[in-house]
């Protein structure tokens, strides 16, 4: 049976870890959920009759053990979620460790195959999770058993104990929040590979060169800037630069080095800090959004045990 168990399930692993994420909105708590997922199918494979599919079934399996875990835990926010106004980059930064922030999640955990992560990016870009975090737990599940995983409204209502017009009723009223928490879909439009590119490459230049006019000149009018576990967050690129010339320990060029990884369907960088003995250290994470041809939001994230999930390194030799 376990042979048997494992080669009906496992396919569906990665799909399971995206679906628990989205609800969930951690990465250590989307694998927790999918581990007891597997735990829970495996013991009750037996009884398992075929009258669902096996994806169906796992992803019921899933979703309640959701539904359970979020009786007990609180939303997982961004600092702009928090419903404070932008902040002075000249204040003193405010950490708060205890508020359970949303985390990314690399693009390399829910596919190996990056075209799938771009047609699927619009429901796990980071915005976008971020704003499922708004609705309330039952609606979250509605939402994105329907319109991510398109399942007809009767079997998400047979999966949660719930009529179909309780399922349209809950799905109106998780999309109207939902548009009004994430962006539009005009808003996110991306540019072209070759512009992205190029876009990027300025980015990580101004970084690492600590150029101020640079930094400048990549940021749209009304970009925003964010870092967990801070609470602040800033906007227009006056402030951004602001912030990094005030609270960056970095003193000039070749004390920053950046790593590209991709985060939530979008471009991402691994931001190594250079210490006195020369060596450059995790310092952290930027999941980057672009906006035409410029950067419109930078989450960084100062959790550096995320790099190890992005296959990054701790640190860099000292020669880089």
């Amino acid at each position: 049976m376990d042979t048997e168990f494992v080669r009906q399930a496992d396919p569906y692993r990665r799909e399971l870890l995206a679906h628990c994420y989205r609800m969930l909105g951690s990465v250590y708590d989307a694998e927790d959920l999918v581990q007891e997922t597997y735990v829970r199918a495996w013991r009750s494979y037996d009884r398992f009759e075929g009258r669902s599919s096996m994806r169906t079934w796992l992803h019921r399996i899933a979703t309640n053990a959701c539904l359970n875990a979020l009786e007990s835990r609180s939303r997982r926010p961004l600092p702009i979620g928090l419903g404070a106004p932008s902040s002075d980059p000249a204040d003193a930064l405010i950490e708060q460790r205890e508020v359970p922030w949303l985390e990314p999640m690399p693009d390399s955990l829910v596919s190996d195959d990056p075209a799938a992560v771009v047609t699927g990016r619009e429901s796990i870009r980071l915005a976008v999770v971020a704003a499922m975090q708004f609705l309330p737990p039952r609606q979250r599940a509605v939402l994105i058993l329907r319109d991510v995983l398109q399942w007809p409204a009767a079997e998400v209502g047979e999966m949660l104990e719930m009529t179909t017009a309780s399922v349209n009723s809950a799905l109106q009223r998780a999309r109207a929040q939902l548009q009004e928490a994430a962006p539009d879909a005009d808003e996110v439009t991306e540019p072209d590979e070759a512009d992205r590119r190029e876009m990027l490459d300025r980015f990580v230049a101004a970084f690492e060169a600590k150029d101020t006019t640079a930094m400048l000149s990549i940021f749209t009018k009304d970009a925003v800037w964010e870092m967990p576990p801070f609470t602040g967050w800033y906007q227009t690129p006056e402030h951004i630069v602001l912030l990094n010339q005030t609270h960056c320990p970095a003193s000039g060029p070749g004390d920053m080095v950046m790593l590209p990884a991709q985060a939530n369907g979008q471009p991402a960088f691994g931001l190594y800090m250079r210490g006195d003995d020369g060596v450059h250290r995790a310092f952290q994470l930027h999941v980057v959004h672009l906006r035409g041809p410029a950067v419109d939001h930078v989450v960084a994230f100062f959790d550096t045990s995320l790099f190890a999930k992005f296959g990054l390194p701790d640190a860099l030799p000292a020669a880089s």
